[in-house]
């Protein structure tokens, strides 16, 4: 064979491979393509798409009569699908975007015509499927952007993507901000209610389907497609609005006047342990305060003189000393150190006056010469009563209680037991501090505090919750009725003498004044004092408990005259708005033509008076108050019976709406933001309390 064959047969043989290859190649194309070709598509179409949470309906949190402390509103986010169906003709969509784009300048008014104009031209040439129009669109303003051009081509065709989002409001703004909290991505177990009870408010994430376009952005597929999210459940909380306000308003006053660095304010239901309400304020600025920390549950400091009375329960219960024991007042000595009275001697008194004087001491010594040989006995009552535990509460960021005991590295067998017999050398809460004045008003019984009674679903009791008891007896009656008689003193004859003293109403209580530390820096740095007062009322049978913790004002510093006129102004609102509180009803007079002439004043207030009395009144323009009106017609039993029916709140804003729908029974959805436009449910309609009622605002 010549050389020249040779070659020829070599190129045909090469090009005869290639060729089988080819064939090889386009078989196989064609098998992925056509045999195999819904098996990719299918795994792709699983790669681009997938089903995303859908964030549901918190529940919401109510005070004790039924008003709305936090609820959810809905929100938009709207998008644009550039290559929606209705558009996809550059004819059609050029011909309306410059229209819609005035539409968007003249509603939204942030930007000109053209620069939405370009916006929307660009995003086309882009071929965006999800671009961004408006964030926190409300429910009023989003039936306006649907009648824009363009959008309003239908749900498909004009290619408007509407994303619902919830706000969380509360309607009554500061009104417990604290206790009712906050719940968000940045605080791992949330604060207050919100945080504690997050796993029954969430309620259950709905899912969508959602597709990832260019620049691996999400945007949903359709509604077809969505798995409903089911609304979280209902809290009702112990907190008393109208109780909430008088606290808030009375230790905020007091704060800006003793231009102080903090307070705090408890006011609780003795039986039952239901915290009524609850205030922390911090300064931010001059005479400006706002919640921020939890001073009640979470402030741990000395608590001073308050503490004096499990000093005295102590040294009553062991027999050590009684009511009637001689002891001197002004200084007492132990190594290391000098014990002062801050307002001198008084000479030699009773261990009751030196109580209600609040004579340091006197305590010290008495506590020391009791206890020195044996002093876990005197610790020992304090770890009885759980006074160095946790109450395990409600709500998260309870500070633990340090209460020292002789086998502390710390402790000194010469001063610390003496010092602690007037509240130094241990950490308390107010709320802890609180508890153990609350045990005393309610015979003995400690109980935790609670701040939720129930947890509602659809009006239905999902849990109840109990008072807990945390000692059943505190100690024996005989050290008890004494406790009581020398809190009673204390107002009557000691340091609450013409500042907390009513002649309406008797109460027990207890003034302290310590001195705290400065953060790291100690005692020395700079002098800061922690102004209380704790008690309870009426004295001859508690119905509340409270305290007052004013830190570190300027303008005085004694804890009678700092927050003694605090829980004084709260007591005495208390007390006058809590009808059934021993108090005896009086003989009235109805008139059968015309009602009495009666004053302005606070619109809440007089509103529930009106109420009860079947007088019909307005809101006076710009002042916040209640005015009746000038119709003649009978007035209590005379009048006719009211029938409870729906309240119109057309015209009203969203919080005023909420806490009359609330406070009249019945649960509120709510559409929209502005001034309430229509309700669901007409004013003057009779349907049960607990029904749903639709609100939409504009």
């Amino acid at each position: 064979m010549s050389i020249r064959t040779n070659i020829l047969l070599r190129v045909y043989l090469a090009f005869g491979l290639i060729l089988l290859f080819a064939v090889a190649v386009v078989a196989q194309l064609f098998n992925v393509q056509f045999k195999q070709g819904a098996k990719w598509k299918s795994m792709a179409q699983t790669l681009s798409t997938r089903y995303m949470n859908v964030e549901a309906a918190r529940g919401n949190i109510f005070a004790i009569d039924g008003s709305l402390l936090a609820t959810s509103v809905p929100e938009y986010e709207l998008h644009m699908d550039m290559l929606a169906a209705g558009i996809a003709d550059d004819k059609i969509f050029y011909a309306k975007v410059d229209s819609l784009a005035l539409k968007m300048s003249q509603f939204f008014g942030d930007r000109s015509a053209r620069e939405y104009s370009m916006i929307l031209r660009d995003a086309r040439k882009d071929s965006a499927r999800y671009q961004l129009i408006r964030r926190k669109v409300g429910y009023q303003e989003l039936k306006k952007i649907r009648q824009f051009p363009i959008f309003n081509m239908g749900k498909y065709k004009g290619g408007l993507i509407i994303v619902q989002k919830n706000r969380r409001i509360m309607p009554f703004r500061a009104l417990a901000m604290r206790t009712i909290g906050y719940k968000n991505e940045n605080v791992k177990n949330g604060v207050g209610l919100e945080g504690a009870y997050a796993n029954y408010i969430d309620g259950e994430s709905g899912k969508r389907l959602m597709q990832r376009i260019a620049g691996g952005v999400w945007m949903p597929v359709n509604s077809e497609e969505e798995i409903s999210s089911k609304d979280g459940a209902d809290i009702m909380s112990t907190i008393d609005v109208n109780y909430q306000d008088v606290l808030q308003n009375a230790l905020e006053k007091q704060l800006i006047k003793s231009d102080a660095d903090h307070g705090a304010a408890i006011l609780m239901e003795v039986q039952t342990g239901e915290v009524r309400a609850v205030a922390n304020f911090n300064k931010i600025a001059p005479g400006e305060y706002k919640e921020q920390f939890n001073y009640a549950i979470a402030g741990n400091q000395d608590p001073g003189s308050t503490f004096k009375v499990a000093s005295y329960m102590a040294l009553l219960e062991d027999h050590k000393v009684d009511t009637g024991t001689r002891v001197n007042t002004g200084t007492y000595s132990v190594p290391g150190k000098i014990i002062t009275d801050s307002h001198g001697s008084i000479g030699v008194v009773s261990v009751k006056r030196a109580f209600e004087e609040s004579s340091n001491a006197a305590v010290a010594y008495l506590v020391n010469n009791a206890y020195h040989d044996n002093q876990a006995q005197f610790t020992n009552h304090l770890y009885d009563w759980h006074l160095n535990e946790k109450m395990g509460l409600q709500i998260p960021g309870e500070a633990q209680p340090v209460v020292k005991n002789p086998k502390n590295r710390s402790w000194n067998k010469n001063l610390t037991l003496p010092q602690m017999a007037y509240g130094y050398e241990m950490q308390l809460t107010p709320l802890k501090m609180l508890s153990f004045y609350n045990a005393i008003a309610n015979n003995g019984k400690y109980v935790t505090p609670i701040f939720v009674k129930e947890i509602r679903r659809l009006g239905s009791t999902v849990e109840h919750f109990q008072t807990r008891v945390i000692n059943e007896k505190m100690c024996s009656d005989v050290t008890l009725r004494k406790m009581q008689s020398m809190l009673e003193g204390v107002i009557t004859e000691g340091t609450g003498k013409g500042i907390v003293y009513n002649p309406l109403y008797k109460v027990a209580g207890k003034s302290g004044t310590a001195q705290v530390a400065d953060g790291n820096k100690g005692y020395k740095a700079k002098k800061q004092y922690q102004a209380s007062f704790c008690g309870y009322f009426p004295a001859d049978k508690p119905k509340y408990s409270l305290i007052v913790v004013i830190n570190d004002p300027k303008n005085g510093y004694y804890g009678a005259a700092v927050a003694g006129p605090v829980f004084r102004e709260i007591a005495d609102k208390v007390y006058s708005s809590d009808l059934g509180m021993n108090q005896q009803p009086q003989s009235l007079q109805y008139s059968e033509v015309t009602k009495p002439a009666i004053k302005g004043g606070n619109a809440r207030a007089l509103q529930q008076v009106y109420g009860k009395l079947g007088v019909k009144g307005k809101p006076v323009p710009d002042s916040g108050d209640f005015e009746s009106d000038t119709s003649d017609r009978p007035v209590g039993p005379l009048a006719k019976k009211k029938i409870l029916t729906v309240p119109s709140v057309t015209g009203m804003d969203l919080s005023d709406a909420l806490y009359i729908l609330g406070n009249a029974g019945y649960k509120v959805a709510v559409r929209g933001s502005g001034l309430v436009k229509r309700q669901s449910v007409d004013g003057g309609s009779i349907i049960p309390k607990g029904s749903k009622i639709l609100i939409e605002l504009e």
